[in-house]
């Protein structure tokens, strides 16, 4: 009986999620999926928005424009709608559900009010839409990416649902795809199969099969069975390598290291991060 707790205590859980719904938008699927998971693990689902006002315009030491009480409260108001709405989305199978919202700018506040998240859900976008956009009313999904300090699930807007069926290791041998597999632990002992799959230049395929194999001997000893699998990069891109096969596969989750680092206060992503961030066809857990 005691090796029975003992085993059960050691089994990868994830106790809390937040998802991220935008205050003008109604992210069914997100939510849809964030439910599944919290419903699989018996997590706490805690909904997050936020949207500030912008500050006052001044000109020449003047006021020139301010939001004032009655826009403050019609604010308050939007989030208290989408609070009404998420519940509703969520309905009854989870059984702990909670809200929380901010007027305040949703990058900065969602990075905040993470650190009660073992995982948050967020939407793909491309980052070509995070530039110059207003910080009051966007997130800045790799901006949240690369401050977090947990791992993020982004879902497409048109995924279908998450069933655990495949999940896909994007492996390469640095500390954010260590922190990733780290991070992914608990979604992949859902999974009924895994693939670790590292993207080779032709003539390394040796020293990348020792890599996976290491990996899925590291997954077996966290009772994940899973597969070693090397694809020789040909003509396409390591991305694109890697999202053909996921889909061809039968993949339904993607995790992979997010890459990128701040030059200039500006976002700097690597060539796959970019790319998943912006337009990943699969649910895709990112860890930095």
């Amino acid at each position: 009986m005691a090796a029975s707790r003992s085993a059960t205590a050691s089994k990868p859980r994830l106790a809390s999620l937040m998802v991220y719904v935008e205050a003008d938008g109604v992210p069914e699927q997100r939510v849809g999926i964030a439910a599944a998971i919290a419903q699989r693990f018996g997590a706490v689902l805690t909904g997050f928005a936020a949207r500030a006002l912008p500050p006052p315009f001044v000109a020449e030491g003047v006021i020139i424009e301010d939001a004032g009480p009655a826009e403050r409260e019609a604010l308050r108001h939007r989030l208290a709608a989408r609070e009404s709405w998420f519940r509703g989305a969520v309905g009854p199978a989870v059984g702990a559900v909670s809200w929380q919202s901010a007027l305040a700018p949703p990058t900065e506040a969602l990075v905040e009010a993470a650190r009660g998240a073992d995982l948050v859900l967020l939407g793909v976008q491309d980052s070509r839409a995070a530039l110059g956009a207003d910080p009051y009313t966007l997130l800045d999904v790799g901006e949240v990416l690369l401050r977090l300090g947990r791992p993020a699930l982004l879902v497409p807007p048109d995924v279908g649902p998450w069933h655990g069926d495949h999940a896909v290791v994007a492996w390469k041998d640095a500390r954010e795809a260590r922190r990733a597999v780290a991070d992914s632990l608990p979604l992949l002992a859902q999974s009924r199969r895994v693939s670790v799959v590292e993207i080779a230049a032709a003539g390394e395929e040796s020293h990348a099969r020792r890599r996976v194999e290491d990996v899925a001997r590291y997954l077996a000893r966290h009772t994940i069975a899973a597969d070693p699998k090397v694809i020789v990069h040909r003509g396409q891109s390591d991305v694109e390598h890697l999202v053909d096969y996921a889909v061809n596969a039968g993949g339904d989750l993607i995790v992979a290291g997010a890459y990128g680092h701040s030059r200039l206060g500006e976002w700097i992503f690597g060539g796959m991060t970019r790319h998943l961030v912006a337009a990943s066809p699969l649910c895709c857990l990112l860890s930095h």
